[in-house]
């Protein structure tokens, strides 16, 4: 991950693409960030839930620009979000992500709402970068019930 994102950010540099380089360095700034904090570099399984913190950030703001009118950086933000999705595997349809949590319900033996926390754990350890777990709790929720 970390190789790819060096070699795409020399790709913008050579190509002089300014708005893709200026969001692949803030995922190298909040990767690095991320390092220092853990005194380590973070693990590559870990990424795709820090690439998902930053999309989500960015949809705020995004809205918040389109709200006040202002388009020139609610553009920013999307591309910023275009570029950050590159990262990410492929995101999981409402309908795969109904089967997998309807899955996961089964497997842990969850029956009521207070069985919610496992169901989540598992869910974000397997399918971490995969799924939004937003919607997935209101799916958990929903079966739950």
């Amino acid at each position: 991950m970390r190789n790819r994102l060096m070699a795409e950010t020399k790709a913008a540099l050579k190509a002089q693409d300014k708005q893709r380089l200026s969001a692949l360095r803030l995922i190298s700034a909040e990767l690095q960030t991320r390092d220092i904090a853990a005194k380590a570099p973070i693990p590559d399984q870990d990424i795709p839930a820090l690439l998902q913190k930053m999309i989500k950030q960015r949809r705020e703001s995004l809205a918040i620009y389109e709200k006040a009118g202002r388009t020139e950086q609610a553009q920013q933000e999307a591309g910023e979000i275009a570029v950050i999705e590159e990262f990410l595997p492929k995101q999981m349809s409402e309908a795969e992500a109904r089967t997998v949590v309807a899955a996961v319900v089964k497997e842990v033996g969850a029956a009521a709402p207070k069985d919610m926390g496992k169901v989540m754990a598992v869910l974000k350890e397997r399918y971490a970068g995969q799924m939004d777990f937003g919607k997935a709790s209101g799916l958990v929720k929903e079966l739950l019930k």
